[in-house]
Parts: C-alpha cells; structure tokens; sequence
C-alpha cells in the first residue's frame, strides 16, 4: 500500500502566517505540521509517501525533507493543477503513484492511533474504501456520518450539517482501491467550485463499499488557530515527556 499525503490549500482559517508559508509547514511540536502523519505511515510501515502540494510551495517541502531519507520514508512530490479544486480533484494528482491501494491523508489532521490495524483489516477485506470517524462534540463542524453499527457500515455522509442526527465525524484519513479514480472523473462541482471527497464517499456508500473505524484516541484538524495552540500543547505535554 502507497501513502498520499494532502499538504497543499490556501490554509485561510491561520491567515496571516500563511499568506507566506503553507500550513502544513507551521510548527506543531518541534516539527513542521506535515511530519506527524509522516511519522505515522512510517511507523504502520507505509514507506512509499507522495505529498500532494501547491506550485508555489513545492520548494519548501523539497527543501526541508528532500527525497524523506532522513525520516526512513521514499517521499515524491507534485503540483495539483487546479488551484482551489478542492479535495478529490488533488487526488487525482496520485493515479499514476498508486498501484492497487492507497492510504490517504489531510496533511492537518493529527492524531495518536496506530494506522497498522486499520491498514491490515483493509489490506484483507473485500471492500472498495474505508473511513476513519471521530466522535466529537461539534459535529456540525464537519462531514457528518450516519451509521448502520450493525453492518459497520455507512448509511450516508452529509457536510456540515445545521441538525446532526451522529455525533461521528469523517476523519481526514481515507483508504480507497484505484476505481477512486473513476469516480471522480464522474463528480461534478459543488457550490464551492470543488471536487468534494464527501461526494466520493458517497459514490462508494451508494454501490455498498464503504466502511469504518473508529479513532480511540487524540484527533484533531488543526486547521484553525485554536487548533494549532492545541496541536502544540499536545504534542509538547505527551510526545516530549
């Protein structure tokens, strides 16, 4: 299994800092944003990594982890064409990279869980794609899942819900089979102009190929300021002891 790693957007939500660095590059801990879900296909022995980015910030990334020598990983990088096109239109930047399965990951959303058990159970099972949830107190801030517990499997996703009926979130980690790549070339724009990976979910909910894990520990999209003061005490408090 190959890992892909989001680490482009505009990053608004932590504007100033970003109007001269790409967020996943600000300081979580003693390293940039973007190593910890590095670290953490590294340590569930996914060891081929592409980080998906902005043209702008390519350098940067090249700069500070080269070919990912330094962290015992084999890291390539490219550009997503379409500036602001949004989650699913990235991924398709990794079809050539990926072979049969990917892992795929939001550059932003750290967390404490091993991937190794969730890699293994998908690496067996005959499903097309998975999802890892969170149970948060403010789902409305997020991709909202709604669950068949029974079947483990995901009745439907809605965004942003103003109403959650679940209080299980869509995590930023995604595994998918290569047919992701159909799929998208069948999605077409939201309303905010993007490819959207709820909608690629939801192709894979509709032909019953879905399925979940539940994180257990630490999660969190540190995509805001408050987030990232957290993100820091977090990894400060329990990674440095």
């Amino acid at each position: 299994m190959k890992g892909v790693i989001l680490g482009g957007g505009k990053g608004t939500r932590l504007d100033p800092f970003t109007r001269i660095i790409n967020k996943h590059l600000l300081p979580v801990g003693p390293y940039p944003m973007i190593y910890w879900p590095i670290n953490k296909l590294k340590q569930a022995g996914v060891t081929e990594i592409l980080i998906i980015t902005n043209k702008q910030d390519l350098r940067s990334f090249k700069e500070l982890f080269g070919n990912g020598d330094e962290l015992g990983v084999k890291l390539t990088y490219t550009v997503q064409s379409e500036k602001g096109g949004g989650i699913a239109d990235a991924l398709v930047c990794a079809k050539s990279f990926v072979d049969n399965q990917c892992i795929v990951m939001l550059g932003d959303n750290l967390f404490d869980d091993d991937l190794r058990p969730f890699i293994e159970d998908f690496q067996n099972e005959p499903y097309g794609a998975k999802v890892l949830l969170k149970e948060v107190k403010d789902p409305k801030r997020y991709g909202v899942a709604i669950l068949d517990e029974e079947k483990k499997t995901i009745l439907s996703i809605i965004e942003k819900p103003d109403n959650p009926s679940s209080t299980f979130c869509v995590t930023g980690v995604y595994f998918y089979d290569k047919n992701v790549f159909d799929l998208i070339e069948l999605l077409q724009p939201s309303t905010r102009s993007e490819l959207e990976i709820t909608d690629i979910n939801n192709l894979y909910i509709r032909g019953k190929g879905l399925r979940y894990d539940i994180l257990k520990g630490w999660w969190l999209d540190a995509g805001t300021h408050e987030a990232l003061f957290e993100a820091n005490k977090h990894f400060f408090e329990t990674r440095l002891e």
